[in-house]
């Protein structure tokens, strides 16, 4: 992925010229509560995708979904003018098979069948809202790559726009089993709108990350999740925008790079050597921030809260960092079906 200055995102695989490739094209489709992303791929002989294809937009889908309970007309009209631009791109490539899927504003809202009748009278796309499990599944096998092999436990977290997902895995010859998950019904989105123009004071701060981790104590006690990281049995992998903006960060790197940043390493005491850093800014600070930018200024505290959360409750010392997720899993998934791609394991080439 590429960006421009302070953090505006240009999806990696974009192309201003005609699409050269052969072989067969597929397409998935991740609509979320903050962003709406497409990537197109065409399976490789060495195993995995190439990428053909690609677009992200923030659409804020879920903008006032918690006050309102539904979709609201601003946010849904948004999004519908970004979906035109991933049917426009799934139609020009000539896609062999294709997934679109929807995750926690979806789910929530009263108003999401209307809003998904109206997405395929005005773009032609059928898009399918997924169960927190289908999310989960997915987000793991997109990541599957970047696990390693030891130590054979791990915990596996996504920090999305409305809701925030943590798996308990064993590795068994390179293969996750989920023993366990849980989808907290806390997300970057509706945790800002919850403090308004994003700032957090100390109490607030505080106060988020023990609401965090009320709900993640009784899943660590159930499992002895706490004990395994003390025997240093147990890894950690991340893929949310919090994490790579972190990393981005952490890195130095003036505008975001994605080949820098998938497959990093982000170690605890940096995570809250930068948290603390942006905590001491207001919105416009954090706007200036690269790997940041003014779309994500407003967010990125809220994110940063459920992290420490989660690194305060296991204090593994430091996480993999993952710039991929749902869409990859469903391209992964729908070249094995169709014979394009040998099954992934984890520590294989993604």
């Amino acid at each position: 992925m590429t960006t421009g200055l302070h953090g505006r995102r240009r999806p990696y695989g974009s192309h201003r010229r005609p699409i050269d490739y052969s072989g067969p094209a597929y397409a998935a489709l991740d609509l979320g509560t903050n962003n709406c992303r497409l990537l197109v791929a065409t399976p490789c002989d060495e195993g995995g995708f190439r990428v053909v294809d690609a677009f992200s937009r923030i659409v804020r889908l879920g903008e006032g979904l918690g006050r309102a309970g539904r979709l609201s007309p601003a946010a849904m009209t948004r999004t519908i003018d970004a979906l035109r631009v991933c049917a426009g791109k799934i139609q020009r490539c000539s896609v062999a098979a294709a997934r679109s899927v929807a995750t926690e504003a979806c789910r929530q809202a009263a108003n999401c069948d209307d809003f998904m009748a109206r997405v395929a009278a005005e773009t032609g796309l059928v898009i399918e809202t997924i169960t927190s499990g289908e999310e989960v599944r997915l987000v793991l096998q997109g990541c599957l790559p970047l696990l390693e092999r030891q130590p054979k436990h791990g915990l596996v977290f996504d920090i999305g726009g409305g809701s925030t997902e943590v798996v308990w895995i064993r590795l068994a010859e390179g293969h996750p089993e989920i023993l366990d998950w849980i989808s907290i019904p806390l997300g970057v989105v509706n945790l800002s709108e919850r403090y308004g123009d994003g700032y957090l004071c100390c109490a607030d701060y505080d106060r988020l990350i023990a609401e965090i981790d009320g709900y993640l104590q009784p899943f660590c006690a159930r499992h002895g999740i706490a004990e395994a990281v003390r025997r240093g049995a147990v890894q950690m992998l991340g893929t949310s925008g919090t994490v790579t903006t972190l990393c981005g960060l952490n890195l130095g790197l003036p505008r975001y790079d994605r080949s820098q940043v998938d497959g990093a390493y982000l170690a605890f005491d940096s995570i809250e050597r930068i948290c603390r850093r942006l905590r001491g800014l207001d919105c416009a600070g954090r706007a200036a921030q690269p790997c940041i930018g003014p779309e994500r200024a407003d967010l990125v505290l809220s994110g940063c809260a459920v992290l420490e959360a989660i690194c305060k409750r296991w204090p593994v010392g430091r996480l993999k960092v993952a710039d991929r997720g749902i869409r990859e899993g469903i391209l992964c998934e729908l070249m094995q079906l169709r014979g394009d791609c040998a099954p992934v394991s984890a520590d294989a080439p993604g």
